[in-house]
């Protein structure tokens, strides 16, 4: 015992010399998680919150233009621009010259267009229960389309959402006055008051929770998402400070050395994977604490833990020994440190980009969610996502345990198979 303990001192004193090591083990994934959380934070709040720079040309000479414009500022969704001076073809370049991510041109025929459209349908649906004749001499409408302009910079999925939301802005404003002319071909001046107190008492109310497999977990935000995620592949880059330490060990001769002592070597194995055990877990209680007590303090949301605590230690431990064993088995693999730090890195970039840390799995193609199985980091973070989203039931998290287990179990058979062929134990 005295043995080991002198041997895990020994490789606290080289890991805290090493002090490009430290700070890449400490300072780099404090930075990255707080960048990462800041920027997703941003892009989740322009989705949910929706304040988006909007202009706004309006040649409409009818009321619906100034309607929808109304509608738009009402919803909370945009902040509005109008400038209705600006030509069709200045439009554009002015889209891109004023910073605004989207245009909208409203045509100077919108509400005859409307109106054609809300007379026709009025018509048909009348002259269908036999109230009136079907007219031929309504103006047909010529269905000319809003022109919308968005910066190309924005992406798809931004576009797509801001698409949506004005079409259903439209079609509530489209709807609102078929349902006004209908009326009025019916003979009233107005929709009654007790008909439109009915459609406002009749709308579908929608309720969104969070679904969960155990307990209530917390609201999901950026915080939740980011901190375990990116905790976990700054975690596994220990590759380049313990593979890279194992292959300049064997290269310097201390693995010979350590050879003709009996039960030596075995020794400064189980002392490195304390020590980064330590490291690794310590990391993670770093991490997590900035985003419980440091990220309120910027404007982010809080990180919350889950009820399951022990869970989340057995998780957080599994994780870590798979990361060392990982890292273990590059660098007794690896002949040259270059080799070490150049595959450890680039591989773990890949376990993260099909393990589901960059973008979620759930959007990836079939075949690349099958092949993201055999990445330890997508267990890793399943498991993470299960206690921090999900409510973290054990059997929820079986699979991950399972997974972490084996991929350990494969990583220290495989070490021992390649050490015994080079006759290091």
């Amino acid at each position: 015992m005295k043995k080991y303990w002198a041997s895990v001192q020994k490789e606290i004193v080289l890991f805290l010399n090493d002090k490009v090591g430290v700070l890449l083990m400490y300072m780099m994934p404090i930075l990255l998680v707080f960048i990462i959380t800041i920027v997703q934070n941003s892009a989740f709040q322009l989705v949910s919150e929706n304040r988006l720079d909007l202009l706004v040309v309006n040649k409409d000479t009818g009321a619906q233009g100034d309607s929808l414009i109304s509608m738009l500022k009402m919803s909370g969704s945009f902040s509005v621009e109008e400038a209705n001076n600006l030509q069709i073809n200045q439009l554009k370049s002015e889209t891109i010259d004023r910073k605004k991510l989207i245009a909208i041109w409203i045509p100077p025929h919108f509400t005859a267009e409307m109106d054609a459209q809300a007379g026709q349908m009025s018509n048909n649906m009348l002259s269908e229960f036999g109230a009136v004749e079907k007219d031929s001499t309504l103006i047909q409408p010529n269905h000319t389309p809003l022109q919308v302009f968005y910066d190309p910079v924005l992406q798809e999925n931004f576009r797509l959402t801001l698409m949506s939301s004005l079409s259903t802005l439209l079609e509530g404003l489209q709807n609102k006055n078929r349902l006004n002319r209908l009326f009025k071909d019916m003979g009233y001046d107005e929709i009654p008051a007790e008909i439109q107190q009915s459609m406002q008492n009749s709308r579908q109310l929608i309720v969104s929770e969070p679904a969960t497999s155990g307990e209530a977990s917390p609201i999901p935000n950026s915080t939740q998402h980011n901190v375990p995620a990116w905790s976990i592949f700054a975690m596994f880059f220990m590759v380049i400070s313990l593979g890279g330490n194992l292959v300049k060990e064997r290269l310097t001769g201390s693995f010979v050395r350590l050879r003709t002592i009996p039960g030596s070597f075995p020794l400064v194995l189980l002392s490195k994977m304390t020590v980064y055990l330590f490291i690794s877990l310590s990391q993670l209680m770093i991490l997590f604490a900035l985003g419980k007590f440091v990220f309120p303090f910027l404007g982010l949301p809080e990180l919350n833990f889950p009820q399951n605590v022990l869970a989340l230690i057995v998780i957080s431990v599994l994780s870590a020994l798979a990361a060392i064993s990982y890292a273990i088995l590059i660098g007794t693999f690896a002949k040259t440190q270059e080799q070490s730090n150049g595959f450890g890195a680039i591989s773990i970039i890949i376990f993260a980009a099909i393990g589901g840390i960059w973008v979620p799995s759930f959007i990836m193609p079939e075949y690349l969610q099958f092949i993201g199985l055999l990445s330890p980091l997508h267990w890793c973070i399943e498991g993470f996502y299960i206690l921090f989203l999900k409510g973290g039931s054990w059997s929820a998290l079986s699979g991950t345990i399972i997974y972490l287990l084996l991929f350990t179990f494969a990583c220290q058979l495989l070490t021992v198979m390649k050490m015994r062929s080079q006759n290091y134990l």
